[in-house]
């Protein structure tokens, strides 16, 4: 555990972040999250945290060290999407039982079931997690995953992010850590070339990162590694061998970009794909590093001749939505990346943000979002259910945009909601993905269920009634409004 108190203290101490670099050393050591309420980790812990950022490394076992009930995190936590291998979507598990706790036969399990995955799947590595319970009692998986490397001939990594350890986002930075430590540098690629680069921080959910790479391909670059959307092994152990990085999610995985440009020089910059203009952008400032780095200058001029192009026909088929959503009033109650992103390719076409949360977002994105909307009141840190519930209500949106937790606060309002957050099922990145975004927001906006659902109830409709009373004393009026309504038609209906 002292090796682990260590990492922990150096991630706490991220000099790549301008928030920490504010605080206090008291204020630092408290790391960027509140303090975890005993009991209630479940979803939200550093293993959580760690699973999330190295599971969609496709071809790799994932086993977790731990009592049965700690793999119930699933490999589908995210919706990350795999455009070949499908080993991380089978579930590993030491099972830990009260005996192999009692019998201290935590550390010899996890070798056999090290062999075991060897033996039955041969893949390129195998992750081993870590959870509460192997971290409380002790269990050594550095050392136990170093003999099992020797003995069996494949990269074994520890990946030391216990529960206990914080919040979700510690996890992140953790697992960043074990690939620095023992997969990133350990593979010499023999076709590094000048136009290879790294993307960090991108889960290829719903399939996103599938419509940005073939924009990179057309422009001669090369994805050397996505960490971790659809990954390979790999790809993640010679991704030191690009000339330049993309970071999407800087909240995650800002340790990563930054040990990788001390150690290996590759510099990386933080952009999006939401959005038209930011897309381009992106693209622009990938051309421009790669410049930098000794790319022939005529890559610049590639980049903003397909830009000029995709821009073109994606406004073209924007074109539709704009009369239709133009004023449209969107609350966004997301963060990180997409408190910025979204809003900005949101007022692209003319939409009203009314709100957008910033829960998880860094200074630099809320900063964006200032810029963006010109001030900070349509900012908030975090808004209780019932503020959401009052302010969709009250109309004061026309849609709100965010994960699945709140879906049902919105549809209770009976409001438009979308997906926005990782259970989507339509991919939202690069000039086709806002194309798509905005299509759903339209048919989410339109759809004839809201007119209806908002409409008074038959039996509130007074003039909709014949003055007739019960045909029993025991009959209520209720039941009679029902039975009313169950034999009439649409001429029977007056105005509400």
């Amino acid at each position: 555990m002292s090796s682990l108190s260590a990492k922990i203290q150096d991630v706490f101490n991220e000099p790549a972040c301008d928030k920490n670099r504010g605080k206090d050393a008291k204020a630092r050591k408290e790391g960027c999250s509140k303090p975890l309420t005993p009991g209630a980790a479940a979803g939200g812990c550093a293993f959580d945290g760690a699973k999330i950022v190295l599971q969609p490394i496709t071809d790799v076992a994932h086993l977790v060290h731990a009592p049965l009930a700690c793999e119930g995190n699933s490999w589908d936590n995210r919706g990350a999407a795999s455009s070949g291998a499908t080993l991380w979507r089978t579930s590993f598990t030491t099972d830990l039982s009260e005996l192999d706790v009692v019998m201290g036969q935590g550390e010899r399990k996890l070798f056999k079931a090290i062999r075991e995955i060897k033996k039955a799947y041969a893949p390129p590595a195998i992750f081993v997690y870590s959870t509460c319970v192997t971290a409380l009692i002790g269990d050594d998986i550095e050392a136990v995953c170093k003999r099992a490397a020797e003995k069996f001939g494949l990269a074994v990594v520890p990946v030391n992010s216990p529960g206990l350890a914080g919040s979700k986002n510690l996890g992140n930075k953790l697992a960043s850590e074990a690939l620095l430590d023992h997969v990133i540098g350990t593979v010499e690629p023999d076709d590094a070339g000048p136009h290879d680069v790294n993307i960090l921080g991108e889960f290829n959910l719903s399939g996103e990162f599938w419509l940005v790479k073939p924009l990179l391909d057309r422009l001669g670059i090369r994805v050397r590694a996505c960490m971790p959307g659809d990954a390979r092994y790999l790809d993640v152990a010679s991704a030191h061998r690009a000339r330049a990085a993309m970071m999407v999610c800087s909240t995650a995985l800002i340790n990563l970009a930054r040990k990788m440009e001390e150690r290996w020089d590759i510099p990386f910059f933080e952009g999006s794909f939401y959005g038209i203009t930011d897309t381009s952008e992106a693209l622009r400032n990938i051309a421009e590093l790669l410049v930098k780095k000794g790319a022939d200058p005529e890559i610049l001029d590639r980049t903003e001749t397909l830009i000029a192009e995709e821009e073109a026909i994606a406004w073209k088929k924007l074109d539709a939505y704009r009369r239709r959503l133009q004023g449209k009033r969107v609350l966004l109650n997301t963060g990180g990346v997409k408190s910025w992103s979204v809003v900005h390719a949101l007022m692209e076409i003319g939409m009203e943000i009314v709100g957008t949360s910033v829960k998880k977002s860094t200074v630099e994105d809320k900063e964006r979002i200032k810029q963006l909307l010109k001030d900070d009141n349509h900012m908030f840190e975090q808004m209780a259910p019932r503020e959401l519930y009052a302010m969709l209500s009250e109309h004061k949106a026309d849609i709100m945009l965010s994960g699945g937790r709140t879906q049902f606060i919105a549809l209770k309002a009976k409001t438009p909601w979308l997906d926005i957050n990782q259970e989507r099922q339509h991919p939202y990145a690069g000039y086709d993905g806002m194309v798509e975004l905005v299509r759903q927001i339209d048919l989410a906006i339109h759809n004839p269920i809201w007119r209806q659902v908002r409409e008074p109830a038959p039996w509130d409709c007074q003039s909709a009634m014949k003055d007739e009373p019960p045909s029993t004393t025991s009959e209520t009026a209720t039941v009679h409004a029902l039975k009313k309504f169950a034999g009439m038609t649409a001429d029977d209906f007056g105005e509400c």
